[in-house]
């Protein structure tokens, strides 16, 4: 079945884009469409069970996916024998951080090729089964390699590289595809009259709907990233190989649930050579200095010769590609987000280390973040922004996403003053865990719990950056390309990855607060810019959400 795209609508929140009638300036404000809705409160409508279904799909496959990064950074930086922290590989946290942003670098490079495969070839729920078989294989590799036989055998390292590789090509499938399988479930109309059961009237608007799905599908992925709240209590319990069965487990779960499901969900079926005459048409724009219109087939009728090879597209495909380079151009500033925004994975893992835990695991700080997604987004959602609205205090969409930058910023400048408190305290100073300080056995006297305001300010970061970068990558799209922009908006975090690698020489004592410091200027600098530049990154149609 097809789903209709998106159509524009006011609503009583911010709207996704723009309805008829309403015009738009230089910097996304709007003004109210000629012709009122009488009045009528506009509502989001109910959800079908096949988003429903997505949404718990993803919530198994973030589970394991964070299930499995959560233990990592100890795993490959510490040795089983550190009198600590015990690991598994022992490689030192520069080149454990090296290893775990290569692999989100991977992961996130992977939803291209997710992306042509559906949009080109099986179309998005088969792309996501059959890259759930390839995920299934990864995680079996890594639960066998991590344990003591396989240590033993000296086959941990190279049997976890196996797993990340193979990990990140199901992530890239899944990944590129879920978003926008979750979006076309809802095939309702623009907007509709409904008696409530109060009796009220109301205007049921697909924009507000498809923000809701948008939401719920957001929620449900930080539920399913509380797995490493489980695999790291399970790694100091029982160790590595019991941790990482969890993932094992939980994904299994959602294969079963979306290969008994998979007749119930609304599909687009796949074109054929959307990328192929994709990169055609930008050949024949970068022959004749970039302009598009060349590759029109109308204007190849009007100047070339009879002779020419008649071009296999229409003059909307030219219309698409055009929307899609402009939906992209916001994409540009995303790595600066995501270079600052891996190292709680990575680098604050690793600073916890140092620190006094008080007995529970140094990698399980990260969940602070996820818990405080899941309080902060229905907070926001339903309280703050609709009162911010109801008052005339305008939330444009390039607001929120500089407002992302600016609070990621200010999560790293954080972490800039929690490890010069760190180099401050007894009994290592500068040198925390140095083997030459009581033998690395004992940590510095600082609570780890100093580490808190550094995750939710990446938390509420993350709320109006990444959840409306996601929204904006869908609805600005052409239909024709939805899995194909999204897989860029994704690939922003793979660009954000070796961006972070470019600064690992700084993930040594006693130059980390340089680390974060640099991490947090650059954001502030591109929030700044997002807020005091909008129009250099959102044309005039491209409009607030909310």
């Amino acid at each position: 079945m097809s789903t209709p795209e998106p159509t524009p609508s006011a609503t009583e929140r911010t709207p996704l884009l723009a309805s008829s009638g309403e015009t738009v300036d230089n910097e996304g404000a709007i003004s109210p469409p000629a012709e009122p809705s009488d009045g009528l409160r506009r509502v989001a409508d109910s959800l079908p069970l096949s988003a429903w279904l997505v949404a718990t799909i993803e919530l198994c496959e973030r589970f394991a996916f964070f299930g499995t990064i959560g233990p990592m950074q100890n795993y490959i930086q510490n040795s089983r024998d550190d009198p600590l922290r015990p690991g598994g590989i022992g490689l030192g946290q520069a080149y454990a951080t090296m290893v775990n942003q290569g692999f989100l670098l991977w992961c996130y490079i992977t939803p291209i090729v997710g992306a042509v495969v559906a949009e080109q070839y099986l179309g998005r729920l088969k792309t996501i089964i059959h890259s759930s078989k390839i995920y299934i294989c990864g995680l079996m590799i890594l639960f066998l390699s991590s344990l003591p036989m396989a240590q033993h055998l000296g086959a941990s390292f190279s049997g976890l590289l196996l797993a990340l590789f193979l990990i990140g090509i199901g992530t890239g499938g899944i990944k590129a595809n879920v978003s926008s399988l979750i979006a076309e479930q809802y095939t309702g109309p623009r907007e509709a009259k409904r008696v409530l059961e109060s009796g009220e009237e109301v205007i049921v608007d697909r924009a507000l709907t498809i923000e809701r799905i948008f939401s719920t599908f957001f929620l449900f992925v930080n539920i399913g990233s509380f797995g490493p709240f489980l695999t790291t209590t399970v790694e100091q319990a029982y160790g590595f190989s019991a941790a990482f069965s969890l993932p094992v487990l939980v994904f299994l779960i959602g294969f079963v649930f979306i290969q008994a499901s998979k007749h119930q969900y609304v599909t687009r079926p796949p074109e054929s050579s959307i990328v192929f005459n994709a990169c055609h048409a930008f050949w024949i724009a970068i022959k004749h200095k970039g302009n598009l219109d060349y590759a029109r087939p109308t204007y190849q009728a009007e100047e070339e010769s009879e002779s020419s090879p008649r071009l296999p597209w229409d003059d909307s495909f030219i219309d698409d590609l055009s929307s899609a380079l402009s939906s992209c151009k916001i994409f540009l500033l995303y790595p600066i987000y995501w270079a600052a925004y891996t190292q709680f994975l990575t680098n604050f893992v690793s600073q916890a280390a140092t620190m006094e835990t008080h007995g529970i695991p140094n990698d399980i700080m990260p969940n602070i973040d996820t818990a405080a997604v899941v309080i902060l987004l229905p907070i926001l959602d339903r309280l703050v922004f609709p009162l911010l609205r109801r008052y005339g205090v305008p939330i444009r969409h390039i607001d929120r996403i500089a407002m992302g930058f600016i609070l990621i910023g200010a999560s790293m400048v954080y972490a800039t003053f929690v490890q010069r408190t760190i180099y401050a305290a007894p009994p290592c100073y500068h040198r925390p865990r140095a083997p030459d300080c009581l033998g690395g056995a004992v940590p510095n006297q600082v609570s780890i719990f100093i580490q808190a305001p550094a995750y939710v300010l990446i938390a509420a970061s993350e709320i109006l950056a990444s959840v409306t970068g996601v929204e904006y990558a869908y609805t600005q799209a052409p239909r024709s390309m939805k899995s194909l922009i999204m897989a860029v908006f994704l690939s922003a975090t793979s660009v954000g990855a070796l961006l972070a690698m470019t600064v690992s020489p700084l993930t040594v004592d006693p130059k980390l607060p340089w680390l974060y410091f640099t991490l947090g200027l650059e954001n502030f600098l591109a929030g700044a810019v997002l807020w005091f530049l909008p129009a250099l990154w959102v044309g005039s149609r491209y409009l607030p959400l909310a």
